[in-house]
């Protein structure tokens, strides 16, 4: 059996469809909305072209649903892993987080946990190699670099369980 084919069609403006015929002939797409969003579509047995059911995630509900279709990730967050033992993560900086306002520096996540923030995702934008004296506010994503027990020891100064 050959590996299903996915199909990307850019949509201008709103993001990136991606459509997959099962082996049972089931069309199914993903629209990765530029937002962070996803769509999840499920098309009809009898009507390929006919949506039967339409899903809406969040970002984070998308890398939980990835996560539970691919196993092999240790977490939603998870964006890699090395043979060196090295992991990088997004935690979320939550509204209600202490660290909301707050600088990064003020955390000594390096020196407390050995493990680097190495970018700042906000909105649309990444800020990459943030100063100490970056304020972080509700809803950032730090990337997080380190060990699996550091960017574990990170989360929890953070206040993610």
């Amino acid at each position: 059996m050959s590996a299903p084919r996915l199909r990307a069609t850019p949509l201008p403006g709103i993001g990136v469809q991606y459509d997959l015929e099962t082996r049972e002939h089931r069309h199914l797409s993903v629209v990765a909305h530029r937002d962070g969003t996803r769509t999840v579509n499920v098309y009809r047995a009898d009507d390929p072209d006919s949506c039967a059911h339409s899903l809406r995630l969040t970002s984070s509900e998308a890398g939980s649903l990835i996560d539970a279709l691919k196993p092999s990730h240790h977490s939603p967050s998870l964006l890699y892993t090395t043979d060196l033992g090295l992991v990088a993560e997004r935690i979320e900086v939550a509204a209600t987080s202490r660290w909301n306002g707050r600088v990064l520096g003020d955390m000594r996540m390096r020196t407390e946990t050995g493990a680097s923030v190495v970018a700042v995702l906000r909105r649309a934008e990444a800020i990459p190699s943030p100063a100490p004296d970056f304020r972080l506010a509700g809803g950032d994503t730090l990337i997080v670099v380190g060990t699996r027990e550091g960017v574990d020891a990170a989360a929890t100064i953070l206040g993610r369980e």
